[in-house]
């Protein structure tokens, strides 16, 4: 592996967090602005249109995917079903899903089951508008048998379980797991710049244990112990062009590359709350703490974004957050503040010994490339709700507004133990988030519509020219972690998402 020139950022657009995206149990980690699509928004959340907040107050859809000890708080079971559509603005992704899930409780038990089915529209990139236009090769032969782009959207498939007791002592525990089989991941397509066609096969496992204990005087602890594990493979078909001396004439042919993404995640999630006096005050404190392994990456390839080479690596990532919530009558407002510290390393293996600049050699498997990321990074989130009673009508509609932001920023220091330099950068970016919510609730049924569109991420450009890149650069699974050394050529999308959940009492 070498480390002259510039090199194609490799990063994947998988989302380890498979509950909601507000959720703060699996910390993303990203050192690019690639918008991600709300493909893993697959279960219902009562406060997705206010910004997410969570911290101090209660979520009663999203909680129980979130934390299975927090089923003990259901007083009767519920059906719930939380059709989602998300799309990109300029033909950049889209996707659909449609879970349905049943949650129970018979005494001092509780449990619940899911399933969803999911498609995935393939991404088309945003045109690239550079000085430069692709010229036609009439003197290149069409080879037969080459697979054209796949255009046909893809399904995913997810499997929710979770059971659990109230003990006493108003202590509750709880266990869950989610297994997902995943044919397309948002954005992956566009991952491998020049591919002809890309078929994706994988799966997750996300298993948890919760703990909740809740006091009379109103506090309340939550934990939960978490572990992630995702595998995926990748074949991807270029079409590289050579002379065949029989025709005297340059010819297509196929290549098929295949490429394994392995990631495991350990993290413990930590909330506590108590009220403020009598007021409909409550504040909460947060913690989590996340360790990440990658011991298998592939070698992505993404047009437009220069980066230098890396390989597996390790990340620990870090949440700390202060929360407040008021209720009074039938309105409600909630605001979350989180810090989040990271450290990342990673590295570049050498496949063959390597000279140095000095005449030194760095035998195979030693590190060419040295990459250690510092992040600073912070999230905002705000949001108020009021319920309306209907008079003589027997039904009440529920309005929310809220805002998300979330500023990214990173220190990067680089040794390339190859050129013998050593170089930093520092750089950063901000998104925000709009939200809203509409309710309506009947005494025997609740039908809520939740919105939100994120602004401030791109995707990667298509490129209109041939460019040849290089192909040392690897993501991990849940993570971008490309280190940048040059601009990064993006264009912005927005994402939009909605999602109507409908709730029924079971008998």
């Amino acid at each position: 592996m070498t480390t002259s020139g510039l090199r194609a950022v490799r990063c994947a657009l998988l989302f380890c967090a498979f509950s909601s995206p507000a959720s703060t149990q699996i910390i993303s980690i990203r050192t690019v602005p690639i918008a991600q699509g709300d493909q893993f928004q697959i279960f219902p959340s009562n406060n997705l249109g206010m910004g997410s907040v969570a911290i101090a107050l209660a979520d009663s859809l999203q909680d129980p995917f979130v934390n299975p000890a927090t089923g003990a708080r259901l007083r009767s079971g519920r059906f719930i079903s939380a059709p989602t559509v998300y799309s990109l603005s300029q033909n950049a992704g889209a996707g659909r899903s449609l879970p349905l899930a049943a949650l129970g409780r018979a005494g001092s038990w509780y449990g619940g089951l899911a399933v969803a089915l999911q498609q995935v529209e393939p991404s088309r990139t945003p045109s690239f508008n550079g000085p430069f236009e692709a010229v036609p090769r009439p003197d290149v032969a069409l080879a037969q048998g080459i697979p054209g782009p796949d255009t046909r959207a893809h399904g995913n498939q997810y499997v929710f379980a979770m059971a659990g007791r109230v003990l006493p002592n108003r202590l509750s525990l709880g266990v869950s797991a989610l297994w997902s089989g995943l044919h397309a991941l948002d954005g992956v397509d566009l991952l491998y710049s020049g591919s002809r066609r890309v078929e994706q096969r994988g799966h997750t496992l996300d298993a948890r244990l919760g703990l909740l204990k809740e006091w009379e005087n109103g506090r309340s602890l939550e934990a939960v112990l978490l572990h992630n594990r995702f595998a995926a493979n990748h074949d991807v078909t270029f079409v590289e062009l050579f002379w065949d001396p029989s025709l005297q004439q340059t010819v297509e042919r196929a290549r098929l590359e295949q490429n394994v993404d392995r990631t495991n995640t350990w993290g413990l999630h930590l909330v506590y709350e108590l009220p403020l006096g009598t007021s409909g005050w409550r504040v909460g404190w947060l913690a989590t703490a996340n360790r990440l392994s990658h011991p298998k990456i592939p070698n992505y390839e993404m047009a437009n974004v220069p980066v230098l080479p890396r390989d597996p690596g390790r990340s620990s990532a870090y949440n700390l957050g202060i929360g407040l919530s008021k209720t009074r009558g039938r309105a409600t407002f909630g605001v979350d503040a989180i810090f989040e510290p990271i450290r990342s390393y990673t590295w570049a293996d050498a496949v063959t010994p390597v000279t140095t600049a000095q005449g030194d050699t760095i035998a195979a498997g030693g590190k060419t490339v040295e990459n250690r990321f510092r992040f600073a990074n912070a999230l905002f989130r705000m949001g108020v709700s009021r319920d309306v009673e209907l008079q003589g009508l027997g039904k009440a509609v529920g309005l929310q507004l809220g805002l998300v932001v979330r500023t990214v920023r990173y220190r990067l220091a680089q040794t390339d133990n190859v050129q013998l330099i050593q170089r930093e950068l520092e750089t950063g970016w901000l998104e925000w988030t709009p939200t809203w919510g509409l309710s309506l609730r009947f005494p025997e049924l609740e039908i809520r519509y939740r919105g939100r569109v994120t602004h401030g991420a791109g995707r990667p450009a298509a490129q209109s020219f041939p460019v040849v890149w290089g192909r040392d650069v690897a993501f991990a699974g849940g993570a971008i972690l490309a280190a940048p050394s040059g601009p990064l050529f993006l264009t912005d999308v927005n994402t939009v998402t909605h999602q109507i959940s409908l709730s029924l009492p079971l008998p």
